[in-house]
Parts: C-alpha cells; sequence; structure tokens
C-alpha cells in the first residue's frame, strides 16, 4: 500500500462513529426510539403492497384501460418470490462482509429492487397502455417492461421484510419479542392505510404525469424509510470480516434446511402458518361483494368493511403482544386466533340468512382479530424457535409459507366463488350461494388448523423457557 493509500485509510479509520452508517457497538436493549425506527422498513413494505394489489390493480382497469387477466398477471407476478424468502433469510444468516454487517446488504439490496421497479413502474404501464404518446409502441414491450417493474418490486418486498425482521429478532430480547411482533404489524397497517388515503387523493385528478409523480415519489419514500430504518442499527462483528476458514466450508442451504426442518416442530409449525393463513385468507377479496350482492350494501358500506377489519387486527395484535409479553405460550395464542375465526365466518354465514348488516360487520371484525392473534402468535413462535445461527431462515420460512399462502388465498377464494357460481348449483340459496360454500371451506381450513397444531399448543414448546441460544 502506498504512502496515499495509508493516510486515506487511517483519515477514515478517525472518522467518529456518529458520521457512519452503523451501531459503534452491540446493545442488549432495544429502546422505544430505536424499534420505532427500525419498524421504518414495514411501512414502506405496507405502501408497496397497497399501491401493487389496491391502487394500481384499479388505475390499470379502468383509467389506463389494460385488460384485466394483464392485471392480474401481474399483481401476481410479486408472489413468485415468496418461496425464496427462506433463502433470502439463509444468505443473511451466513454473509460475511469486509464491514461486518450481514443484515444490512440485504436491507440495502432490497431497497434498490424496490428503487428501481418503481422507477421504471410509471413508464411501463404507460407504454402497456398504449394511450397517448405510446400508441405506436409495440404491446410486447409494454407487457414485458411492466412485468420486470413489478418482478423488482416484489423481489425488494420480500427481502427487505424477511431480513428486516431477522434484524428485529437479532436486536430484541427474547422476552420482548411478542412486542416488537405487535409494533412490525402495527407499522405494516399504518403504512397500509395511510397510503391507501394518500395515493387515493392524489390519483383523484388522474393523467399520465400524475401517475408518474406518485410512483416516482412511492420508490424515494421507500429509499429514504428504509436507510431510516437500518441507519445505526446493525453492530459490526469482526469476526464476519475475516474469510471463513478452509477447515470449515460454508453450508449449503440444503444442509441448513435439512437441520431446521430436522428440528422438534418446525414442519407442524410451518402447516399450522399454511393452513391457518390460507383459512383467514380465503374471503379478503370477496366481502365487499358479498356485502354488496347479498345485503345490498351500498358503495361506502362495503368499503368501510376494510377498516373493520384492520381494526380487528389491530386489538387483536394489541392483545396478543400484552398477553405474550407476561409469559403466555404463543402457539396456544394462534390456537385462540384460529377459534376466534369459526364463530367469525358462522356469523358472516348467518348475516345472509338474517339480512342483518350489524352481524356481518361484527363477523368480520372478529375475523380480522382472530387473525391478528393467529399472526402474531405464530411469527412470536417462530422467533423464539429459531436458533440464533438461523434466525433468517426461520423468518424466511415463516415469510414464503405465509406469503404464498396469502396469495393462494386470494386467488383461491375468486376461483371457488365462480366456481360454485356456474355449478348447476350456483343458486341454490340465492345469491349468497357460492360465498356460502367459500366460508365452509374457510371452516374447514381453520379446524384442521387447530387439529394439526393442538399438540403444539398444549406443549409449550415454544415457551420463553424453552428458547434455544
Amino acid at each position: 500500500m502506498n504512502r496515499l493509500s495509508k493516510m486515506a485509510v487511517n483519515r477514515i479509520a478517525t472518522v467518529g462513529p456518529r458520521f457512519l452508517p452503523f451501531a459503534d457497538a452491540a446493545s442488549e436493549d432495544l429502546p422505544l426510539s430505536r424499534l420505532l425506527r427500525l419498524s421504518m422498513f414495514q411501512v414502506s413494505v405496507g405502501m408497496a403492497m397497497v399501491l401493487l394489489v389496491g391502487t394500481l390493480n384499479r388505475v390499470m382497469i379502468v383509467e389506463l384501460e389494460v385488460p384485466a387477466s394483464i392485471v392480474g398477471i401481474m399483481i401476481s407476478l410479486p408472489l413468485l418470490f415468496a418461496p425464496f424468502r427462506a433463502l433470502i433469510g439463509f444468505k443473511s444468516d451466513t454473509h460475511r462482509s469486509a464491514l461486518g454487517w450481514r443484515r444490512v446488504p440485504y436491507i440495502w439490496k432490497g431497497t434498490l429492487l424496490q428503487w428501481g421497479g418503481f422507477a421504471i413502474m410509471p413508464f411501463a404501464l404507460i407504454v402497456l397502455s398504449g394511450q397517448e404518446s405510446a400508441a405506436g409502441a409495440p404491446e410486447w414491450i409494454g407487457i414485458l417492461s411492466a412485468a420486470i417493474s413489478f418482478l423488482l418490486v416484489g423481489a425488494g418486498v420480500h427481502t427487505v421484510q424477511t431480513v428486516g425482521l431477522a434484524l428485529a429478532t437479532d436486536l430484541a430480547p427474547r422476552e420482548d419479542q411478542p412486542n416488537v411482533v405487535g409494533l412490525m404489524y402495527v407499522m405494516l397497517l399504518v403504512g397500509m392505510i395511510v397510503s391507501a388515503l394518500l395515493f387515493g387523493m392524489w390519483l383523484e385528478d388522474f393523467y399520465h404525469a400524475k401517475l408518474i409523480k406518485v410512483i416516482q415519489g412511492a420508490a424515494v419514500a421507500t429509499m429514504v424509510f428504509n436507510v431510516i430504518a437500518l441507519w445505526k442499527m446493525e453492530a459490526r462483528d469482526r469476526t464476519r470480516a475475516r474469510p471463513r476458514p478452509e477447515s470449515e466450508p460454508e453450508p449449503s442451504f440444503r444442509e441448513a434446511w435439512g437441520l431446521f426442518t430436522r428440528g422438534p416442530n418446525a414442519r407442524r409449525l410451518l402447516w399450522v402458518i399454511g393452513l391457518g393463513t390460507l383459512g383467514f385468507g380465503l374471503s379478503d377479496v370477496l366481502l365487499e361483494p358479498f356485502g354488496g350482492q347479498v345485503l345490498d350494501m351500498s358503495v361506502a358500506a362495503t368499503t368501510k368493511l376494510t377498516a373493520s377489519v384492520a381494526g380487528g387486527t389491530l386489538v387483536g395484535f394489541a392483545w396478543a403482544s400484552r398477553v405474550l409479553s407476561r409469559g403466555y405460550d404463543p402457539m396456544a395464542m394462534a390456537g385462540w386466533g384460529a377459534l376466534v375465526g369459526l364463530p367469525a365466518f358462522a356469523a358472516i354465514t348467518f348475516s345472509a340468512t338474517l339480512q342483518s348488516e350489524p352481524i356481518f360487520v361484527l363477523g368480520t371484525m372478529l375475523a380480522g382479530f382472530g387473525a391478528g392473534l393467529f399472526s402474531h402468535g405464530t411469527l412470536t413462535a417462530t422467533m423464539r424457535s429459531a436458533p440464533k445461527a438461523q434466525v433468517g431462515l426461520a423468518l424466511g420460512a415463516w415469510g414464503a409459507v405465509q406469503a404464498t399462502s396469502a396469495g393462494a388465498g386470494i386467488a383461491l377464494g375468486g376461483v371457488f366463488r365462480d366456481a360454485v357460481l356456474h355449478s348447476p348449483i350456483g343458486d341454490m340459496f340465492g345469491a349468497a350461494t357460492p360465498y356460502f360454500f367459500v366460508y365452509a371451506i374457510e371452516l374447514a381450513l381453520l379446524v384442521a388448523t387447530i387439529v394439526v397444531g393442538y399438540r403444539l399448543m398444549l406443549s409449550r414448546a415454544f415457551g420463553i423457557e424453552n428458547a434455544p441460544d
């Protein structure tokens, strides 16, 4: 190294840690201010989810006049990366960096993927629509560029959320993990609700330049939120900066996955997560049509159903955080969530027979409450059961199963409803018939969730006293 290079290195080494984007020392405590800052990555995730699934869904079909089949394919593309969340988590567990980080590089890479996707998305959608200046553009360019933008954002969201939750698990003491989970979920909902309101307000007077401003504004907001979340958050570990000795070859993902799934209760826990998430998710896109077609609710009234579900979910998160922080077993909490889902969907079903809007709204709130208990319980159980060396892998597995099941629930709910509607028994109970069958499947899935997880719920295997080192 020449003298100029040595001077530069020495100068950088003397820079105060307050000017550097990493924590200068590990801390056993996680104060609320720091936790709130870390949870900002969930705000960016919620914003992306609302933009992809909600706002752009409507804009592409109505304003841009894109065929609904193409819109459905575009919205489903981000789910292709859901199964890779376990691999992403594993890579963040074993990553070696010259700066001694393992989580921050992946959060940053995920942020760049989101940024890149949002940067090209509005132009891709305009070309896809074939409107105005894009009227002469080949159709395949619009389809390909839009698909790439959705894939980039989806990959970024899955990466940021998986590794962000792993970092939160690294930082949080075991006894505080229920509160951490609760706050992470609340911030996700806050990001979704606030983003939905802002996007709706900004795009009310729609034109192409406004679409570009809103989506690229989301790119900037994503960068800001995620940089705030990771700044000075992960402490450097000099052992991670050293090359791995040749005598200790890096474990493969297959070996790590085999070790994880051979752990006590791992496979059963993943089955419970998948069945329960599917059970709560089949009717996600059917509640508003059910209210309109079966109960003759107005558009304004059915729109408020989303707030009812979100309100119930927030209460569920708050209650679960309070109870679990006192030592209650998280799988027992998840079991109670699935159990609450049974009368919830029964009430929704009977509301059609009784033609009662209040019972329907109560059922949706109960469903949200049960989903909150279930989601909080299963994520806390996953965090507690994960060995320190496999936190990312465990949370990636949870995210892969949860996201895939949620996406499958949204798709299958509509498929089941349409299949029954066009069958010979499609009008057996009037307009409510196809919805009754979907709700019956949900009830069966929640019962299966309780049956599969019953042994875990009784064993207290996920109590804090059994948490691995």
